[in-house]
């Protein structure tokens, strides 16, 4: 498998593991694990702590200066939880979801829709947002200001952990215990806590108020009136499911199908914080897979199923156990995953995380624990990447069963179903359930119809059996068989009739139910929904920092930042570079520029007299992969960022080998598994060339390697007959050129002999 120039000797440790000294003074990000000063043993919580707090400051200063995002409305003081992009952020953004595009809704022939960020009230009232989209807050008793409850509580917990050195095992066993079962905890548990442990308002000290939910959605109304209420969308995923009808034919009356939607998403955090990974208006990706409920096998699964990645069964969290690598086709075999559909789209989504640059060893997929799935859910799995904040959901991938379907269709009256017809028809067994109105007439008057509704499977609470049944959902099987058994031994039995709001007594001689055999030519049933929902402002942030590492200025008197942006997500993809202020080299630098823009290929060209050393480290710090220095009329050189190797490139051929050389790493073209014959490389004669026009040293652009040696081009790998080499793609271009070379010589040689 190819690997990105400059990855492939990333350390697997956190790089605040890396740190040095208080004043950020690191490793740089290619050295290897071995070689840290700590380690998870031997780094005291305190200490570790403080140096994520250094290394995060590091990479947020640097963010903000270069603006890749800052604070919005920063003049007037900003605005908690508002973030604006500049330049190279919308870069980033605009590439990760360009690639999220190819990689999902190209890839997979999902539909795509762009759906209102304005919600009407009914339609989040079905989905259980109006009543359930919320978080527990605590008020400054004497400010007003307000906390998000289980964050105050957390946060103590963890302090407690990493700086008291005076804590007991006893008590560091129950603070972890809190954190582990935070979500759990109810309204009246959640109080007690922060009661008992004396947590007051973090900024005055003031006491705070009793715990009580708020929403998190912003309310607005819709049309000048105010009687049409509405809200800003918290996800994007209801436009989707309210248009399923419509797409369901579009797509031809199949199953299964994909539709997929990026917008805005909007919703009122309490107290957000931790910069782009709590906001109060972000960027959601979201699909939703459409599946036959019976049927949950995926076509493509193979193509997924031997990959192997880190993963955290909710067995191995229950049990202390941590995460560890597991096949995601025996995962699925073995039941851990529950369907092939959901197991393809973990698959899909690591290959995703990993392409644009996220640490393999720094991604888990945690299974939901029990407390934290929904009634409905089959499965549900996070993507979460380790950030020196802790592990961050970034990625949610579930499997929703057909709950949102169901309370759309209840709720609309609609029917959002799916048709599986025979080939030939099928007798089968149903369940009949009449009523008897004229006896429900003359007992119910003016209700009977409602009562008849109910009856027929719209809205029946039987009390004896705990048996709801909401909206338009008909009764199961076993529901209706136990109520005909409850008439038949009592007579009667009490339902309560939500339409009415009152309990109401059925006598056995108001309704009947029986099986009857009939023939159906078709299968009417609700699809399941699989749904990855990607938080694409916190996949970025986390992506910032896995890219982030600082190395040795050329005189080694400062740490100079670098972002190692995969070419795929690079805000600019090269910089132009004329080596010094001359017409001809501005020309060619400008001739260069016209056929980057014709090849779709970002840039910035830089004439300013600075020494090309700080032109390099500008670029580096922004992550652009490649700089083109113009140092001739003919031929250019083109400098890789992290490995700081160089080619020569004549300046027609320039924007070609750009292209090929920002290729993803899942194309076919990135690379090669290279296996070296020693035997030929003694035979050549090979030095090492300066081809530029000049002497020059270290990062000078004409200190040229247009013919390497073997030994230079591979590094400190000793070469054996037979062994097989990975390389970078500008590796293999540099291999390409050493094989010209060699084929060049040979042919002089050959016609030498021969003259």
């Amino acid at each position: 498998m190819m690997r990105v120039a400059g990855k492939r000797v990333s350390p697997s440790l956190p790089p605040w593991l890396l740190i040095q000294t208080a004043n950020f003074t690191t490793q740089h990000a290619f050295s290897s694990p071995s070689e840290s000063h700590y380690s998870n043993t031997e780094m005291d919580a305190a200490q570790e702590a403080h140096n994520r707090e250094a290394f995060r400051q590091a990479i947020v200063n640097t963010l903000e200066r270069r603006l890749f995002y800052i604070p919005s409305f920063k003049i007037y003081r900003g605005v908690a939880g508002l973030y604006d992009y500049g330049p190279p952020g919308c870069a980033i953004k605009s590439n990760v979801l360009a690639f999220w595009r190819q990689h999902f809704v190209l890839e997979e022939n999902m539909l795509e829709v762009d759906c209102p960020c304005v919600t009407p009230e009914t339609v989040l009232k079905a989905s259980g947002h109006v009543d359930k989209f919320t978080d527990l807050m605590v008020k400054d008793e004497k400010t007003g200001t307000c906390y998000r409850a289980d964050h105050l509580l957390k946060d103590f917990c963890k302090e407690k952990l990493e700086k008291d050195p005076k804590i007991t095992q006893e008590k560091a066993a129950e603070f972890k215990h809190i954190l582990a079962v935070l979500d759990d905890l109810s309204v009246k548990e959640l109080g007690a806590k922060i009661k008992d442990y004396g947590i007051t308002a973090p900024d005055t000290k003031n006491p705070l108020s009793a715990p009580y939910p708020f929403n998190l959605m912003f309310q607005t109304s819709i049309g000048p009136s105010g009687l049409s209420p509405g809200y800003m969308r918290p996800e994007t995923a209801q436009g989707i499911f309210v248009n399923f009808k419509d797409l369901y034919y579009y797509n031809g009356n199949k199953l299964p199908f994909a539709a997929a939607q990026i917008g805005q998403a909007f919703r009122n955090e309490i107290s957000p914080r931790q910069g782009l990974l709590r906001v109060r208006e972000f960027t959601l990706a979201e699909i939703e897979h459409f599946v036959d409920p019976d049927d949950k096998a995926h076509p493509k699964f193979f193509e997924v199923a031997k990959l192997e990645f880190l993963m955290f069964p909710r067995e191995d969290q229950v049990s202390g156990r941590s995460a560890r690598r597991i096949i995601i086709g025996e995962a699925v075999s073995e039941g851990v995953v529950n369907n092939e559909t959901l197991g393809y789209f973990i698959g899909r989504v690591y290959l995703f995380l990993t392409s644009l640059g996220i640490n393999k060893e720094r991604l888990r997929f945690r299974q939901h624990l029990a407390n934290e799935m929904a009634h409905y859910a089959a499965d549900c799995w996070d993507a979460e990447i380790e950030c020196s904040y802790g592990w961050i959901e970034c990625v949610g991938i579930a499997d929703r069963s057909a709950y949102d379907l169901r309370a759309h269709t209840d709720k609309s009256g609609v029917p959002l179903v799916a048709h599986e017809k025979f080939a030939e028809p099928r007798e089968v067994e149903k369940l009949v359930i009449t009523p008897v109105k004229k006896n429900l007439g003359l007992a119910f008057k003016g209700n009977w119809k409602m009562v008849v509704e109910a009856l027929e499977g719209d809205n029946i609470f039987l009390t004896g059996l705990q048996l709801f049944i909401e909206g338009r959902q008909a009764m199961g099987e076993k529901q209706a068989m136990e109520m005909k058994a409850i008439l038949e031994s009592k007579g009667e039995a009490e339902f309560q009739i939500c339409t009415l709001g009152k309990d109401v007594t059925i006598k056995k001689n108001m309704v009947t139910i029986s099986k009857e055999m009939k023939k159906e030519h078709q299968r009417v049933f609700t699809p399941s929904v699989i749904e990855p929902s990607f938080g694409i402002g916190r996949i970025i942030y986390c992506l910032y920092e896995h890219s982030f590492y600082t190395r040795p200025s050329k005189d080694g008197d400062e740490q100079l930042n670098v972002f190692r942006f995969p070419p795929l997500v690079a805000p600019i993809k090269c910089t132009v570079f004329p080596l010094v202020q001359n017409q001809q080299y501005e020309e060619v630098a400008k001739s260069i520029a016209k056929s980057l823009t014709a090849a779709g290929i970002s840039y910035k060209i830089d004439i300013t007299g600075t020494s090309i050393g700080k032109r390099y480290a500008r670029t580096d710090e922004l992550g652009v992969p490649f700089a083109i220095t113009v140092d001739s009329t003919s031929s250019v050189t083109v400098r890789e960022r992290d490995s700081k190797q160089q080619i020569r490139v004549n300046v027609e051929e320039v924007a070609a080998v750009i292209k090929e050389l920002e290729l993803p790493p899942n194309s076919t073209a990135f690379g090669i598994n290279l296996n070296l014959n020693t035997d030929d490389m003694e035979k050549e004669d090979w030095t090492e060339d300066n081809f530029g026009g000049g002497e020059g040293k270290g990062d000078s652009p004409n200190r040229v390697h247009t013919c390497p040696t073997w030994g230079r081009l591979i590094g400190p790998k000793k070469l054996h007959h037979g062994d097989e080499y990975e390389l970078s793609l500008f590796e293999c271009f540099l291999m390409l050129e050493a094989l010209a070379m060699a084929a060049m010589i040979r042919l002089v040689k050959w016609l030498s002999g021969n003259k």
